[in-house]
């Protein structure tokens, strides 16, 4: 259905069929609980130094939410990438996970948790329930995890679903459930969600997830393919989606089905 518009901005009607990306700038099945993350002892870039000068480097790109600087601040990255990589943990790099996926880089992933967060008044948060579509190494899961009330994280690969299972093993998150599935199809029994963040770009927002929002609920997506941008998607109303789009990014693909 194409899209209309009323005062000047654009909304989608229910069940849209989703908008043709725009061509940005160059540049469940079973589940699994899992148990804020312990402090980490280590020398080098493995340390609260190294990451404190982290969460400044996000200050300086314009990363404001204190309750988001503060979980960039609290989770361990080092302790979700290969020992090999440990010493680049805190530079803002994406790096390799394996299953050919990768982790992404820290500003990334503070501003997409930014921005969905900006929709929410403190006093929310606590009570929030959010779904990740793309679980990978279980990193971004984590910081979720101390930002809302509830996170719901889904990952494709069986394979990176056991390895963020064992990432998190050890860290006491009892507020973050991990899910094995596709995550196109979202968590329709654990909707409906204030806030939704996909890792992965696909061609568009599956309709599923629009879905699952609630009202006044924002979503973050990297959409496209050779060329991606962010979207930041908001519910107006039952019927209605608002839809902006932001930066230009770089994500792995969105698939179908499980693996």
């Amino acid at each position: 259905m194409p899209l209309d518009r009323q005062q000047g901005v654009p909304f989608m009607s229910r069940r849209p069929a989703w908008l043709p990306p725009p061509r940005p700038p160059e540049g469940a099945r079973a589940t699994q609980r899992v148990v804020a993350p312990q402090r980490p002892s280590g020398p080098g870039l493995a340390s609260d130094s190294a990451r404190a000068r982290m969460v400044e480097s996000l200050r300086r790109v314009g990363v404001r939410d204190a309750r988001v600087l503060d979980a960039m601040g609290q989770v361990p990255r080092h302790a979700f990438v290969d020992a090999a990589l440990a010493s680049r943990a805190y530079e803002d790099v994406a790096l390799p996970i394996g299953h050919g996926q990768t982790i992404s880089k820290p500003s990334t992933v503070a501003r997409m948790i930014e921005l969905v967060t900006q929709s929410l008044p403190e006093s929310r948060r606590a009570a929030a329930r959010v779904l990740e579509i793309g679980t990978g190494c279980g990193y971004q899961a984590a910081v979720l995890a101390r930002v809302f009330g509830q996170v719901v994280s889904v990952e494709r690969v069986r394979g990176l679903h056991e390895q963020a299972r064992n990432n998190l093993r050890t860290m006491r998150i009892a507020n973050l459930r991990l899910v094995f599935g596709d995550g196109h199809l979202g968590v329709a029994r654990a909707a409906p969600f204030d806030a939704i963040v996909m890792a992965a770009a696909g061609e568009a927002v599956p309709d599923a997830l629009l879905e699952q929002m609630s009202v006044g609920a924002r979503l973050i997506a990297p959409i496209g393919t050779t060329r991606q941008a962010l979207h930041l998607v908001e519910r107006l109303d039952r019927e209605r989606w608002q839809v902006a789009v932001l930066d230009a990014v770089r994500f792995v693909p969105l698939r179908t089905g499980t693996s």
